[in-house]
C-alpha cells in the first residue's frame, strides 16, 4: 500500500507538467481555449468526441497518457471552481473508483467524483455537454445550499 501512495504522490507532483504535455499533444487552437473556465469543459469534451469514436477507442492502452491528461485537466477545472483535493483509495477493492484518482471535499459534493470516468463516459454518452452538465450540477447544489 505504501508503494501505491508513493506512486500517487509522484502523480500529484507531476500534475502541472502532465497537463502541459497533454496541451502540447493536442491541436494548438484547442489548447488555446483550455483556460480552466467552465466553458473549456465543452472544448475538452468536443476534442474527446472528435478523437474517439467509441468508448472502446478511448480505453485503449495506447491512449492512457492522453486520457490521463484530459482527466487531470477536467479535475483541475472542478478544483479551481469548487475546491477539494485529489485522493486515491487503494484499500477498498469494492470502491467503484478503486485505484483511480478522485476529487474529494469539493463544495456541493455528495459522492466521489472521478474525472477519468467523466472523460470516458462523455465518449459513451456523446452529448457534447456531459462533463459540463456534471459541473453545472455541482454549481447548482452550491447555490441552493443553506448558508
Amino acid at each position: 500500500m505504501a508503494a501505491d501512495d508513493d506512486q500517487f504522490q509522484v502523480w500529484l507532483m507531476d500534475m502541472e507538467d502532465a497537463i502541459g504535455r497533454f496541451l502540447q499533444s493536442i491541436p494548438t487552437e484547442t489548447a488555446a481555449r483550455l483556460d480552466y473556465s467552465p466553458e473549456s469543459l465543452d472544448v475538452i469534451e468536443r476534442h474527446a468526441l472528435g478523437t474517439y469514436a467509441t468508448i472502446d477507442d478511448i480505453k485503449k492502452r495506447s491512449e492512457a497518457k492522453t486520457i490521463d491528461g484530459m482527466a487531470r485537466y477536467v479535475g483541475q477545472v472542478f478544483r479551481k471552481h469548487f475546491g477539494g483535493s485529489w485522493i486515491i483509495d487503494v484499500s477498498d477493492r469494492k470502491n467503484t473508483f478503486h485505484g483511480l484518482p478522485q476529487l474529494s471535499g469539493m463544495k456541493g459534493q455528495r459522492t466521489a467524483s472521478c474525472p477519468l470516468t467523466l472523460v470516458t463516459a462523455s465518449t459513451d454518452r456523446r452529448t457534447g455537454r456531459f462533463i459540463r452538465t456534471v459541473f453545472e450540477n455541482y454549481r447548482q447544489r452550491i447555490a441552493q445550499a443553506p448558508e
